[in-house]
């Protein structure tokens, strides 16, 4: 089953990942696991770059599902092009897109994917309103 990003979404950030060699399998292309790497690191990336990373003694956020569909192979050596993307906002959550593009192949998509992210009061282990800094920000 392939998921489709939506056409609604907003540009939130952007980095370069390098492909390692280690980051490959034994059929010379990218494991499947590594592009799952590739966007934590581009969704964590989003959350420092806007200081809002996890507090395990106060409110952030968790991760509640996540999916990435594979379109072509991702071999080294080379870089990846990861773009975030902010979605639908609930109550307290939001929906994350990201693709993955080789940074000498621009616009030519690898893989796209996404996550469900719920603000969470870790000590209570309940979902929390999303602060207004947040809906600001993807206003």
């Amino acid at each position: 089953m392939r998921f489709d990003i939506p056409e609604q979404k907003k540009l939130t950030f952007e980095m370069v990942i390098p492909i390692r060699w280690g980051d490959m399998d034994a059929m010379g292309h990218v494991n499947n696991t590594i592009y799952f790497r590739y966007l934590e690191s581009l969704r964590i990336e989003w959350f420092r770059s806007i200081d809002c990373l996890p507090d395990p003694g106060g409110v952030g956020p968790v991760i509640i599902n996540a999916f990435c569909s594979f379109i072509r192979q991702l071999e080294y050596p080379g870089e990846v092009l990861a773009r975030h993307y902010a979605g639908a906002m609930g109550r307290s959550t939001i929906d994350t897109y990201a693709t993955l593009e080789r940074t000498d192949r621009p616009g030519e998509v690898y893989a796209s994917g996404g996550a469900t992210v719920v603000w969470t009061d870790f000590k209570a282990q309940k979902s929390v309103p999303l602060p207004d800094s947040i809906r600001a920000l993807l206003a």
